[in-house]
């Protein structure tokens, strides 16, 4: 009889680990959740219904943050900043007269300025899941600008619709230019004012 009462310990004792082993597994599994919509945004969502379920969504989202780590990407020096901004100004101006070339050359631009960073150009895609570990709040403008040319090729985008697709190219222009806070000539400086 004293072996019936410890076999029924022992087999609570299993659940009860069981339990916590579960509740362990879906907390972490909601952490990441979290921590992956945290980081991507609304590219959390966009895998999400690409993949056609959270849990592929989420893993391509972690491969592409792996993928994005074996990179170099690094921010631009302060003179190949400026120079992209000329030519982002040059390719504006030429929108008036020429609204579909000057949208092509805004992305052929933004491609530029991804190389220039490190990204490694393959097709568009590929490119925008890339640009989504680093700029997944701008990933979007780039897809709207890239539909926008897609359908000018088909003669189905409007003036309007070319001018929403600079607009979206331009936000993500900026964000991939950056302000230049964190070029490698601006920490030196800020060490020299602190010398001084």
């Amino acid at each position: 009889m004293n072996a019936y009462p410890l076999w029924i310990w022992i087999a609570i004792a299993a659940v009860v680990i069981l339990v916590i082993v579960g509740l362990i597994a879906v907390g972490a599994r909601r952490s990441r959740s979290a921590a992956l919509r945290q980081r991507f945004g609304t590219e959390y969502d966009v895998a999400v219904r690409r993949a056609g379920n959270r849990t592929a969504g989420e893993e391509d989202l972690a491969r592409r943050a792996e993928e994005v780590r074996h990179f170099d990407i690094h921010p631009l020096a302060a003179g190949e900043r400026d120079g992209y901004r000329r030519e982002w100004r040059a390719i504006e101006t030429r929108f008036v007269d020429r609204p579909a070339t000057a949208v092509v050359e805004a992305e052929e631009l933004i491609n530029s300025v991804m190389r220039a960073r490190g990204y490694p150009i393959a097709d568009f895609e590929k490119d925008a899941a890339l640009l989504s570990v680093e700029h997944p709040r701008v990933v979007e403008h780039y897809r709207a600008g890239h539909r926008a040319l897609e359908a000018n090729g088909t003669g189905t985008a409007s003036t309007e619709d070319l001018r929403q697709a600079m607009l979206h190219f331009r936000a993500l222009f900026e964000d991939l230019v950056g302000s230049g806070s964190a070029d490698v000539e601006r920490p030196i400086a800020r060490d020299e004012e602190r010398l001084h």
